[in-house]
């Protein structure tokens, strides 16, 4: 595995094409998109990385994954009443279907469906309790204690996120977020500016991918659910091509991460943070696709 990964990595910075950063959010835009990581955890526990394996960076919306898993924690099935489990066939931040279906969003993992997972989070509470248990969750998962919320970006993300902000008060205006706009608003721009490396984003990812040496945050049908919205939906108008080409559920984030889960096998996360057409991290597509070609790891 070791040596697949170098290889990989050597692969990844010998190509010229890294795609386009994340302009729409100030503190990402001036990020160097030539950086590139790789990490995955095996069912023993072992880990395996190459490139900037220990660089934080902003997971964005992959945390619509951790906050799922805790919102279903505490909440149940009642979620889905809702918010669907339909893949969109637009992009994350679409308005379109929204509209056409009297505000119950498509999926957990497009962005109104992701704020109103936030809105049944916090389910009355502060902001900080509910982020709190979003951040205990992804520690206990991924066993470390440095995992942070970086304060500018959240910041950045409220002061530029209109179409959000215009999503959320439109779920308000069918009933379909039960908190002040603004508070789950908060909430839902502070958990995607969590911050981690592709080491702990790895490790956080053992549960999902029902591996023994993973804490049991979760259970076995849940994660294959969680799993199988991240195979449809995990990236955007772009999910079915990366099926085609990895094989693979996976869940992306404008910050350039991916985590992906072979199940019962291994836990992967993935770093580079130039975008594709799809705003799915073009060298991180890549690099997913030239990982379960040389281990064949695949659900089909």
């Amino acid at each position: 595995m070791e040596e697949i990964l170098k290889t990989i990595a050597s692969d990844i910075f010998r190509q010229d094409e890294w795609g386009q950063k994340a302009q729409y959010i100030p503190e990402l835009a001036g990020i160097d998109p030539r950086q590139f990581a790789i990490s995955v955890c095996l069912k023993d526990g072992s880990l395996y990385s190459a490139g900037a394996a220990d660089k934080p960076f902003s997971i964005q919306s992959v945390a619509k994954v951790f906050s799922l898993v805790a919102a279903l924690g505490r909440v149940g099935d009642q979620l889905w009443t809702r918010v669907g489990r339909e893949p969109l066939g637009n992009s994350f931040d679409s308005v379109l279907l929204l509209e056409q279906e009297n505000g119950r969003p498509r999926n957990p993992y497009v962005n109104a469906g992701a704020i109103v997972t936030t809105d049944a989070l916090l389910a009355g509470r502060a902001p900080k309790l509910a982020l709190a248990e979003i951040l205990c969750l992804i520690k206990h998962m991924s066993d470390s204690d440095s995992v942070y919320i970086n304060e500018a970006v959240a910041a950045s993300e409220q002061k530029t996120g209109s179409r959000n902000k215009a999503l959320a008060y439109y779920l308000q205006s069918h009933g379909n977020l039960y908190n002040d706009p603004e508070l789950t608003l908060g909430t839902y721009f502070h958990q995607c500016a969590i911050e981690m490396t592709t080491a702990q984003l790895a490790m956080a990812g053992r549960a999902l991918a029902s591996l023994p040496c993973a804490p049991k945050v979760i259970s076995h049908l849940r994660a294959r659910r969680v799993n199988a919205l991240m195979m449809t939906c995990g990236h955007y108008d772009g999910s079915g091509d990366f099926a085609f080409q990895v094989g693979l559920p996976g869940k992306s984030g404008v910050g350039g991460g991916i985590l992906v889960i072979a199940p019962n096998v291994a836990s992967i996360a993935i770093w580079s943070p130039g975008l594709n057409h799809y705003g799915n991290s073009h060298a991180g597509t890549r690099a997913a696709a030239m990982l379960t070609r040389a281990t064949n790891w695949s659900i089909f």
